[in-house]
């Protein structure tokens, strides 16, 4: 570090790669604070606004310099920074930046960087993808795991609701203002659905606003602080918008919509539960999206039992028992029953019965909770009413057990 005005004597020492605009913005913040005593520049280079003020910093000099890939590619095409100097390079969220597409381009900075080096590489999830990028650009890289592989927060409770999905919206609200979700990130597939469930909730009088790659970064940013302020209630976000959000002690996550990979269940859930906080996720789970919880649960190692609303019961798993029905009355079915005798049909009446309890044990999972000991919903403790999420689920809306 040095003191002096001289852009030669601040080269680029640090480079922190991100996926999103939100996260690099994020890790700047918490950089502001570790160096505010120290005689070190930063800056941040992301996509999104004026390329101006990045240039003038990187000019000045900076030693250390958060960026999404494509602005810092941008950066370098127009020969703004020089990166000769580079002595420690961190690639956050790497599983987040494959999964973008980022390979090529990671790869094509790496070579860029001079050796030695050291190289710190995080990553929520450990895949094969992963692990030959850290072989291809570490040297006998040492794997440290703060929790197991694709694994969830113990903090959190999960909840997996099964629905018809064009009932979603209307189940969001309820489970908005009768679990007195205060402060909620509702995760959605699509910058369309966002935009959609944004402005629905917003109809039935609930503060909300969506974050995706469509909005300007101002927008983004803008909206993401009046949530943290209080004065949003709501935010939907799609998978890459909410990449970095750091929310302290949000106590809801809900999955409007199941994720397109099951490791983005991870993700989104992590918002909550973090640093010691206790957090509940809330999955709306709709007919397509039944391969994709058995994704999740295959990843995670999860249970994940399956609840029904009262009211909100699904049309299409009744269609299913009735379809499985329908094959054990066939007609062939029948002539063969007919030609038995009646201790025989007897039998068959039994494993049928048998059979249908076994198609319905998946749902049978949650245990019933008696109405008479939760305690009353004016409670204003926070943990309190985040570990009695599942009890308000039975009063409120009356779980199945």
């Amino acid at each position: 570090a040095n003191a002096s005005a001289s852009p030669a004597m601040h080269p680029v020492r640090m480079l922190v790669l991100t996926p999103t605009r939100e996260l690099a913005d994020q890790i700047d913040q918490n950089t502001q604070n570790y160096i505010k005593n120290m005689p070190l520049r930063h800056t941040v280079l992301f996509g999104g606004v004026n390329m101006n003020k990045q240039t003038a910093d990187l000019r000045a000099g900076c030693e250390i310099v958060i960026a999404t890939v494509g602005r810092l590619l941008d950066h370098v095409k127009q020969k703004n920074i020089n990166l000769s100097k580079v002595e420690i390079v961190v690639l956050d969220e790497a599983d987040r930046m494959l999964d973008m597409g980022f390979i090529d381009d990671i790869r094509t900075i790496m070579q860029m960087l001079p050796k030695p080096r050291q190289t710190l590489l995080f990553s929520a999830t450990f895949a094969p993808a992963i692990r030959k990028l850290a072989q291809d650009f570490m040297n006998a890289p040492q794997i440290v795991e703060v929790a197991a592989q694709n694994t969830t927060n113990a903090n959190v409770e999960e909840h997996v609701i099964s629905i018809d999905s064009h009932r979603k919206r209307e189940l969001l609200e309820r489970l908005i203002v009768d679990l007195n979700m205060n402060q909620v990130i509702v995760f959605c597939k699509t910058k369309q659905s966002a935009d959609q469930v944004s402005r629905d909730l917003v109809r039935r009088g609930l503060s909300a606003n969506a974050i995706h790659g469509d909005k300007s970064q101002q927008t983004r940013l803008d909206v993401l602080n009046q949530f943290k302020s209080g004065e949003l209630r709501v935010l939907v976000a799609t998978d890459v918008a909410a990449r970095g959000l750091d929310i302290a002690e949000l106590p809801f996550v809900v999955n409007y919509e199941m994720p397109t990979q099951a490791e983005d269940y991870v993700h989104r859930i992590g918002r909550t539960g973090r640093a010691g906080a206790d957090g509940v996720a809330i999955s709306l789970m709709d007919e397509t999206e039944q391969k994709m919880y058995e994704a999740i649960k295959a990843l995670t190692g999860n249970e994940l039992p399956i609840s029904r609303i009262e009211g909100f019961e699904p049309r299409w798993e009744q269609a299913q028992a009735e379809g499985s029905l329908k094959n054990e009355n066939s007609p062939r079915s029948s002539s063969r029953r007919s030609e038995r005798e009646p201790q025989e049909r007897g039998e068959k009446n039994d494993r049928r019965a048998s059979s249908r309890n076994e198609r319905g044990s998946r749902y049978q999972e949650i245990p019933t909770v008696d109405a008479s000991k939760i305690p009353p919903r004016t409670s204003s403790r926070r943990r309190g009413r985040e570990r009695r999420t599942c009890a308000l689920l039975q009063r409120n809306f009356g779980v199945e057990a």
